[in-house]
């Protein structure tokens, strides 16, 4: 019997579960599915790297023991240029290994065997502490901004016209709350290019024109997401 489908919402945390395992790697992500996460699932650092530049994640559970490249060091390359909420698993219990984890700059560190809904609750603390780094509005931004006939709630990531919700991406996510928390003033190319080896000004021109064919009428002649000649983009916003 076909096991029922879970409707996940867009605005769910994205978590990445990175491990060798494949009987764990299943469990983590039925579980986390069944308790409201999306969830992609890479067995090894190679695999980790290819799916960060299709998706934009909001968590990361990295299983320290992998063939190849570790968990360390990936976790080590990915706190050069990202501050992504990272619970490293491991079998072994050494508090060595511990430490070195979080001098790397892990935020938790769960042993193995976990029981899952200890697993659920470290995530959901490291996810809390780290969301005011991960977008959310802070001093003078709005929880909420408008432009012409959509609206656009920070916290939950949801991008409205009217009372309908738009769908869009992870990445068109990510532009809106960076551009959004401008609040009209203009923003650089660089800074929404994402982390991953595609981030480079072509593609973000590329997510800019897709988001355009969702909020303009005319995505050639825009009236909200505009081109900044020789800077990058700004959003108009409704003061």
């Amino acid at each position: 019997m076909e096991a029922p489908r879970i409707d996940i919402p867009d605005h769910a945390p994205h978590v990445l579960v990175v491990d060798d395992d494949r009987r764990l790697r299943d469990l983590l992500t039925r579980f986390l599915t069944e308790n409201g996460y999306r969830v992609t699932a890479a067995a090894s650092a190679a695999e980790a790297r290819s799916k960060a530049e299709s998706f934009l994640f909001d968590a990361l559970v990295l299983d320290v023991m992998m063939p190849g490249e570790s968990g360390f060091d990936y976790a080590r390359s990915i706190r050069e240029n990202s501050q992504i909420p990272i619970l490293m698993l491991t079998a072994r219990s050494d508090t060595s290994d511990r430490v070195k984890g979080l001098e790397i700059g892990a935020d938790d560190y769960l042993p193995k065997p976990f029981e899952p809904r200890e697993l659920l609750l470290r995530l959901g603390n490291i996810l809390k502490r780290a969301w005011p780094a991960a977008g959310a509005p802070s001093g003078n931004v709005p929880e909420l901004i408008y432009f012409g006939p959509f609206s656009y709630r920070f916290d939950r990531g949801e991008l409205r016209r009217g009372d309908d919700i738009v769908r869009i991406t992870e990445r068109e996510r990510e532009i809106l709350t960076i551009l959004g928390s401008a609040t009209g003033d203009n923003v650089p190319r660089e800074a929404l290019a994402g982390n991953g080896a595609a981030a480079n000004e072509r593609t973000v021109d590329v997510q800019i024109n897709r988001l355009r064919r969702k909020i303009e009428d005319d995505p050639a002649n825009p009236i909200f997401l505009q081109t900044v000649r020789g800077i990058g983009y700004r959003l108009v916003i409704d003061r």
